[in-house]
């Protein structure tokens, strides 16, 4: 019996990628850099400020200037949070009739805290959730799974009666590593990958989806 549902943030719970893509943008026009479109960025969004420095100026973690790109990238993210983030169509549905059912809903994510607190309270649903587990939580990101068994202890509901709904190969990883449901939202961001190879539990095409699967 299903009794919690842990979902991740960007791509999963919300729609982060405009905001992700504006902030590359920015860099790129601070370098005399033409934008890139949204479906140029889209894509690896799931994969943060790596995923948007090797896309939109071409630089990856073994570049010598990447930490410093990188703080450039997340201080300018940190004040556009949610000019255009929202939920994705039908989760505010999902997260209303899981609370109508008792179910305790949480978010699980790789992205740090100091982003992920501030841009739940912006979309409203932050004093809602049973629990909030950031990228650096517990000093362990996904795929491994130290994150998902932190949330199952936080709220007290063991592994296996927990589904954890995400967009990336390691959220279906780190989901059956820690002994839940992995499914996988197929209206995330995929990166860029075929989901039917990833062994999930599920899939679903829109949130309301999930509710099969309780």
């Amino acid at each position: 019996m299903i009794k919690a549902v842990l979902f991740d943030l960007d791509g999963t719970l919300a729609d982060t990628a405009p905001d992700l893509g504006y902030a590359i943008n920015r860099m790129r026009a601070a370098r005399g850099l033409p934008p890139l479109p949204l479906a140029a960025t889209r894509p690896v969004t799931s994969l943060g400020a790596r995923g948007m420095l090797g896309v939109g100026l071409d630089v990856t973690p073994g570049h010598p200037e990447y930490a410093a790109l990188r703080d450039e990238f997340l201080g300018i993210y940190a004040d556009n949070l949610c000019r255009e983030t929202r939920l994705f169509p039908g989760m505010a549905e999902l997260l209303a009739e899981l609370e109508r059912r008792a179910v305790l809903w949480g978010v699980v994510t790789n992205k740090a805290e100091r982003f992920t607190h501030p841009l739940l309270e912006l979309l409203g649903v932050h004093s809602r959730a049973a629990c909030i587990i950031g990228g650096d939580t517990t000093g362990k990101i996904k795929p491994d799974p130290a994150s998902l068994l932190a949330a199952s202890e936080r709220i007290g509901i063991a592994p296996q009666h927990c589904i954890y709904l995400g967009d990336d190969r390691r959220d279906v990883q780190a989901g059956r590593a820690a002994g839940m449901q992995a499914v996988v939202a197929k209206f995330g961001y995929l990166n860029g990958n075929d989901p039917e190879t990833w062994d999930a539990d599920g899939m679903i095409d829109q949130p309301l989806d999930l509710l099969r699967y309780l």
